[in-house]
């Protein structure tokens, strides 16, 4: 699997078989399907929505996806959809990172809740998770009923095998996969770490650039889609789905991952964050950073998110008379915080690879003591912030903490102390 081919483009109309003759010509749904497959639809959008939004995709498969055993629900482990356990703080927040698993545990089993808001029965909001694991998924596969799930690959590779084809991720990457889709999960180095933005609410796309113009951001055509892709393996397999906020077991003869060809705009895909076009001030201040945007699932209030998926990577700071980190701030909007790799610069210190913070709507925050000093005695020559990848999940209502975000020893119980040193200037200079 060395070499996994990609198509690019973001949310383009795909058409990829990986038997030849596997997709008919001129019509979805012919009387018989092409080489004795099955066709089915797997719509992310309802039908009647307009087609610049409507996301469908047709699949030829070896099996249909009805031949399953009824599910029976099943105990879920380290993932919650509720985030109603304790009082929500208003506390600035911060976390070390989790320890891998020392014990056996798939991706799935490996999901650990952080925090969360809204509700997937009224499909608003978000749930942040950490997933660590250390075995491979061979005979379980895993879809996901209530939200699409965005991956930040923090220590090791991910490798999702899906019913659309096989994506594979590292360090620096993310994978979207989207409600609904069936994958198992390999990983290549034997562990690996990171962050899911499990997202109840519209689906992701690319923010619109406004007086930006045609380019920069994220660009369309560095998005990778995968290509068709089948096993067609017949034995004990499970299927594991979380639906209503529960995880669901049925047992299946098959592997459901037998999609011979596919076309259409619903599928899975993947980024390199390094290749994300930023975009600055070259005289004085700096824009919001809203400018950060890769991905942003819009809410029913234009121009304010379910979730933005904001990052902070390699750049050029060349602004005159500018406090150059991000300035102290309170905002309307929650954020969690997480670090792939190298430092912060508003938090060089503390902010660890792995770990994350919380601030959440009008709870003030921003750089601590030490990159206060330095910004502000700084000598303002052109500056490359280089080696350093840190995210952000965005959203407009309250993230809640789970009881046990607030209580592992990954807490760092002290975090406030890193503004404590900040002293009074006025009235001195």
């Amino acid at each position: 699997m060395k070499d996994l081919k990609y198509q690019t483009g973001f949310g383009n109309e795909f058409a990829t078989e990986a038997v030849e003759g596997a997709l008919p010509i001129g019509k979805n749904s012919p009387q018989k399907a092409p080489l004795g497959l099955y066709a089915e639809q797997f719509s992310g959008t309802a039908f009647t929505v307009p087609r610049v939004f409507n996301k469908r995709t047709w699949e030829y498969r070896i099996r249909p996806s009805v031949l399953h055993k009824p599910f029976q629900q099943i105990e879920n482990g380290n993932w919650q959809s509720k985030f109603d356990e304790l009082p929500t703080t208003p506390n600035q927040l911060r976390w070390n990172a989790l320890p891998m698993p020392t014990e056996s545990k798939d991706f799935i089993e490996g999901i650990q809740s952080i925090a969360g808001n809204g509700d997937v029965f009224s499909q608003v909001g978000i749930a942040v998770h950490i997933y660590a694991c250390n075995k491979d998924m061979t005979d379980r596969f895993f879809y996901n009923s209530d939200g699409e799930m965005l991956i930040v690959a923090e220590k090791n590779r991910v490798r999702f095998l899906t019913e659309l084809g096989i994506i594979e991720i590292g360090s620096g990457e993310i994978a979207v996969l989207p409600r609904g889709l069936k994958f198992r999960v390999e990983l290549p180095d034997g562990e690996a770490r990171g962050y899911i933005c499990e997202n109840y609410g519209s689906q992701f796309r690319i923010p619109d650039l406004g007086p930006i113009g045609a380019n920069g951001l994220a660009n369309p055509r560095d998005f990778e889609t995968p290509v068709a892709w089948f096993e067609d393996r017949e034995g004990e397999f499970e299927i594991v789905t979380k639906f209503g906020g529960n995880l669901w077991s049925c047992e299946i003869g098959h592997s459901p991952l037998d999609v011979v060809g596919w076309h259409g705009n619903y599928a899975p895909y993947k980024y390199d964050l390094r290749r994300f076009n930023t975009i600055g001030s070259i005289s004085f201040d700096h824009p919001d950073p809203s400018i950060f945007t890769v991905l942003t699932s819009p809410s029913a209030e234009t121009g304010v998110a379910n979730c933005d998926f904001v990052i902070f990577p390699d750049r050029w700071l060349v602004m005159e008379d500018t406090f150059r980190p991000p300035w102290y701030h309170r905002n309307t909007m929650s954020e969690y915080m997480g670090l792939v790799y190298g430092q912060y610069d508003a938090k060089e210190e503390g902010f660890v690879q792995g770990g994350g913070s919380l601030h959440n709507q009008m709870s003030a925050h921003g750089p601590d003591l030490d990159g206060f000093e330095k910004a502000t005695n700084a000598e303002l020559k052109p500056q490359k912030l280089s080696d350093t990848l840190a995210f952000m999940f965005e959203s407009r209502y309250i993230i809640r903490p789970t009881k046990f975000a607030m209580e592992t020893d990954a807490l760092q119980a002290n975090y406030y102390e890193c503004w404590q040193g900040l002293k009074k200037n006025f009235g001195n200079g």
